[in-house]
């Protein structure tokens, strides 16, 4: 049986690879796949898998971005260290979801679930996943915010812009409020619909509905002045602008 990784944490990795040799003495990992991208292109290749364990969050985004490039035909066990995830959902629509830190007596649990499947199963499941998969961006309308003692839902809808400095992001409002977030820029960009909010460089995710105006900037840069006060300039490459003008001028506000 042959086993694919996808997980960002070497010692996660390693340790998922040590229990599977005694869940499934007959399996092989021939891959371990750190990042969406370095998954993208694996699956793009003539890939011989039986079972994919695959991490929710690795470290370019959510995995989820993966099925948006490629079909992976294989049966699909998700891992999470995250439980505001609609776990149940996850044993739904894939083979099995894994808490970490994985526990024996869940894996074995669910390399016996997928022992039991038929080929009828797998292709049913197949399916599940990707419109899971496909979902979660859409389905995402809120984020649950930390405020001292408080755990409060942030509409999507109301970020104005996220905005990351010293490893730390905070989200900005159309109101002026601004909320200290648990997520990287990167899974931010793999949650929010891209039709809406456009990641303008390492610093800025912004939303369509904040953007102001846009100012030439040094060497065809470009400065965006949203509606909204910002820590600092927003400032696009040469390279971005393009791609950046298409996104303003091809989507509408609902």
């Amino acid at each position: 049986m042959k086993i694919v990784i996808v997980e960002d944490e070497t010692a996660a990795a390693a340790n998922l690879q040590a229990m599977l040799r005694d869940v499934l003495p007959d399996g092989e990992v021939t891959a371990v796949l750190e990042s969406v991208a370095e998954s993208v292109d694996y699956f793009r290749g003539e890939v011989d898998a039986d079972l994919v364990f695959m991490d929710i969050h690795l470290a370019d985004g959510e995995s989820f971005r993966i099925f948006d490039s490629v079909d992976i035909q294989a049966p699909i066990i998700f891992t999470t260290a995250y439980d505001q995830y609609a776990l149940e959902a996850f044993r739904v629509n894939s083979i099995d979801y894994l808490l970490k830190p994985i526990k024996g007596s869940d894996l074995q649990r669910a390399v016996d679930k997928f022992r039991r499947l038929s080929n009828m199963d797998r292709t049913e499941y197949h399916s599940r996943v990707e419109t899971f998969a496909a979902r979660q961006k859409e389905e995402r309308q809120a984020f649950l915010v930390h405020v001292r003692d408080r755990i409060i839902p942030l509409k999507r809808d109301d970020i104005a812009f996220l905005h990351t400095f010293e490893e730390r992001v905070s989200a900005y409002t159309f109101s002026g409020e601004c909320y200290p977030m648990d997520k990287t820029l990167e899974m931010f960009q793999a949650l929010l619909p891209q039709t809406d909010f456009f990641r303008a460089n390492r610093q800025f995710i912004v939303s369509r509905r904040a953007v102001g105006d846009i100012s030439v900037w040094f060497g065809s840069r470009l400065a965006l002045n949203l509606t909204v006060d910002t820590p600092e300039k927003i400032i696009i490459s040469k390279a971005r602008a393009p791609e950046f003008k298409n996104w303003l001028t091809s989507v509408h506000p609902a």
